[in-house]
Order: C-alpha cells, then sequence, then structure tokens
C-alpha cells in the first residue's frame, strides 16, 4: 500500500526530512520503501558566499559534467566569478547537497530582501541556469531546495533561461506542489544553433559558408587594406592583454548606434576579467579576433566547453562596418568547428538577431519560471503572459494598445 506521496513519484524517489538535531536528511516516502536507518542521508549544506575551495570547485564540476547538457555557465568557476564581480550588489544562496562526503547536488541562488525572492545567481550573466545534478537525482535534489525554501520563508523563485530539454522543467512541477508553492512557465528565448555532424556534413557545411558570396566580397574589401587572419586567444596573459581593447570596440559601437553597452557599467567588466582568469588554465575560454594586418576589426568573447563553441559576446570596430567584420568573425568560426572534431556545435545563445538564423540549423529553447507561494502572483503571472501573447497575435490589436499607451503618456507628460 503507497502513501499519497508515493504517486507519480519515480521508484526510489525520496521527501526530505529533518531530525531533533535540526540537520536536512532526506526520507523514503512511504512504509513499503527502506527503512530510515538503511537509507544514505542527504545533508544539505547553505552558503551565503561561493567559498574559494579546491575540493568544491572539483566535486562541484564533476557534477556538472553528468548534467543531461553540460554548459560553462554551470561551472563552479562561473558562479565565482559573477560573485566576485556582483558581491556589492548580490547576496548569494548557495544550496549544497551531500550524501555522506559526495556532492550530489548544487543550485547557486542569489536573494532580492527587498522583494523576499530568489533568483539564480547567474541569470544576469548566463545564457542557461539550471539546478546541478545528475538528472536522476534531479528530483530530489529540487524537491529538498524548495523544502529548504520554504523553511526560510522565501515565498518565491524567479528561474530565467531553464532550458526547456532540462530535467528540472518536470522536478519543479512535481517537487513545487509538495511545499505549497505554484508553478508558471513561459518561453523566453530560442537559442540558435549550429549543429557540425557527421564528417561529411562538417564539409559540406564548411563549403556553403565559405562560399558564400556576401563573405567572399566582405573578405575582398578588408584584404584591400592588408593581409586577413584570424586569431584564438586562450592564455591568460594573452586574454587580460586584449580585453581592454575588445572593451572599448564594444562601448564605442553602441554609443555610435545610440545605445549603452553592457560593458560601460565597471561590474561587467569585472566580471569578464574575472571569468577570463578563472576559466583560461581549463582552456575553457576563447577571444577569437579577425584581424586586417595587425589591426583587430572583429572580437568575440567566447567558450570552448564539452564540445560546445559559444558565440557569448561579440562586436566589431565601427569604423569597418561597411565590411561585415561580425559576419566574417562568425563566417571564420563556424569554419574552424567543422575542422576541430571535438567541436560538436556552435551555439549562438542569446537573442534574435537576423544573422543567426542565416547560419542555424536548430535551436534550444529556453524558459523563465515563475514559483511562488503566493495565489495571487501566481495568477497574476499567467494572465499578464497570455494577454500579452493575445496582443501580439494580433497586428491590429498591438496597434490599438499602443496607441492607447502613447495617449495615456502624452497626457499624463501634460498633467
Amino acid at each position: 500500500m503507497h502513501c499519497s506521496n508515493c504517486l507519480d513519484r519515480p521508484a526510489g524517489a525520496r521527501l526530505w526530512g529533518r531530525t531533533l538535531e535540526g540537520e536536512l536528511l532526506l526520507q523514503p516516502f512511504c512504509e513499503n520503501h527502506k527503512s530510515f536507518e538503511e537509507q544514505e542521508i542527504l545533508r544539505l549544506v547553505l552558503h551565503r558566499e561561493i567559498p574559494g575551495e579546491d575540493i568544491l570547485a572539483r566535486q562541484w564540476n564533476e557534477l556538472v559534467w553528468q548534467m543531461e547538457c553540460p554548459e560553462v555557465f554551470y561551472t563552479y568557476e562561473w558562479a565565482l566569478a559573477v560573485s566576485r564581480a556582483y558581491q556589492a550588489s548580490i547576496l548569494p544562496l548557495l544550496v549544497l547537497a551531500y550524501e555522506r562526503e559526495s556532492l550530489v547536488g548544487v543550485v547557486a541562488l542569489a536573494i532580492d530582501e527587498v522583494r523576499r525572492e530568489t533568483f539564480f545567481l547567474t541569470n544576469a550573466t548566463a545564457d542557461y541556469c539550471d539546478f546541478v545534478s545528475s538528472p536522476a537525482r534531479r528530483l530530489e535534489f529540487v524537491d529538498l531546495v524548495f523544502g529548504e525554501l520554504r523553511r526560510l520563508k522565501i515565498p518565491a523563485l524567479v528561474a530565467a533561461n531553464l532550458p526547456a530539454d532540462s530535467a528540472t522543467c518536470r522536478a519543479l512541477m512535481a517537487a513545487t506542489q509538495v511545499h505549497g508553492y505554484r508553478t508558471f512557465s513561459r518561453p523566453a528565448y530560442r537559442c540558435a544553433q549550429i549543429a557540425l555532424g557527421s564528417c561529411v556534413e562538417r564539409r559540406n557545411l564548411r563549403e556553403v559558408v565559405t562560399n558564400r558570396k556576401a563573405l567572399r566580397y566582405a573578405l575582398k574589401g578588408l584584404g584591400k587594406h592588408g593581409p586577413v587572419s584570424v586569431d584564438h586567444l586562450k592564455s591568460r596573459d594573452s586574454l587580460q592583454a586584449e580585453l581592454p581593447e575588445f572593451m572599448h570596440a564594444h562601448i564605442a559601437r553602441f554609443s555610435a548606434a545610440g545605445r549603452h553597452s553592457n560593458l560601460a557599467h565597471p561590474q561587467r567588466q569585472a566580471f569578464l576579467a574575472e571569468l577570463a582568469g578563472l576559466l583560461s588554465p581549463a582552456g575553457w575560454i576563447v577571444l577569437s579576433r579577425l584581424l586586417v594586418g595587425e589591426h583587430p576589426v572583429a572580437w568575440n568573447y567566447g567558450f570552448q566547453f564539452s564540445g560546445s563553441w559559444f558565440y557569448y559576446q561579440p562586436t566589431f570596430d565601427s569604423d569597418w562596418r561597411q565590411f561585415s567584420p561580425g559576419f566574417c568573425l562568425l563566417s571564420k568560426i563556424v569554419e574552424a568547428g567543422c575542422d576541430d572534431p571535438e567541436i560538436e556545435r556552435v551555439d549562438m545563445g542569446l537573442g534574435a538577431e537576423g544573422y543567426k538564423e542565416r547560419f542555424a540549423t536548430g535551436a534550444r529553447q529556453t524558459l523563465d519560471v515563475t514559483v511562488t507561494a503566493s495565489t495571487v502572483r501566481h495568477l497574476k503571472e499567467a494572465a499578464r503572459y497570455h494577454v500579452a501573447a493575445a496582443i501580439k497575435s494580433s497586428p491590429r490589436l498591438e496597434h490599438g494598445v499602443r496607441r492607447l499607451l502613447g495617449r495615456v503618456l502624452v497626457g499624463g507628460e501634460q498633467g
């Protein structure tokens, strides 16, 4: 006879409990499972910082490799870089789950004390965010985390950029209900990707990219000003030497277009510099450059991790705009990826820029998920999304709403 908590749960799933001493444990769901004394104990450890510990870094990254799709954004180094660069504005809440001395779950959160909610520590910097564990243990880990958030009286978790193909999505729906939370998810971004495929597919893709008329025209124009070349910087020293010019070019390009670069913020600059120093020893970061002679005209601050070459933050010198240097550099990255058997895909990440669609062979969907203990907030989130979706699907309705908002704004200014 199974108890109600066991219904619709995978075999072996467990519910967290607490001993008289206050230590967090996982217990079996019902009497038909093993006795409590026979169960392996999951010990939950909370930190209000990202500890600088080599053992934690090693165990954390070993868990990342067990993820269904390992990403550099999930690594210890990424969380540490965020915590160091944004320490004046972010309060971390690191949740670790141990089975004996083995780390089996990690989620790096941050707390908004004003709004009394949590969010992924890396959500402002990472294209993908997730709970880190093996897929087989995701449900019990997510269940444990929400039990602790409930104990801490934290009423909401805003989980941005969660991959739709992650085991966490299903775990959230199951675990949050147990602890009195409601979950609402909505589509966020479709991250364009280029799957490189087999040897034959790589050769075909390389030929298509290389023979594009637009690329040949642009490279010919650049070549009139000097030899065109590409390099990929990976060492700590070369990265630190080149980052200031990359940042300056990014800020200047946005300023020329009347926009504001995120690299104008000192914290963002500190983050990229910190991240470069932390990722370079493992070879996970690569700053690609397109050069005319000795002069860089385009850059991409990217990553090579678990078969993915990530096109993270590109820019170019606005003085060379007529030759599409950014397009040329991305083409050369795809060519290099085709030549490297360890690279399985080029991921172009967040953003719906048109040039990405011209390269893409597929996409990865992300979700924005709100988990809340408030029924009112849950209904508001759902209503806001569905109304916005309805307006967007009807051009006439969207036009009418924009006109109405324009009148309201004008009236407010006159008042």
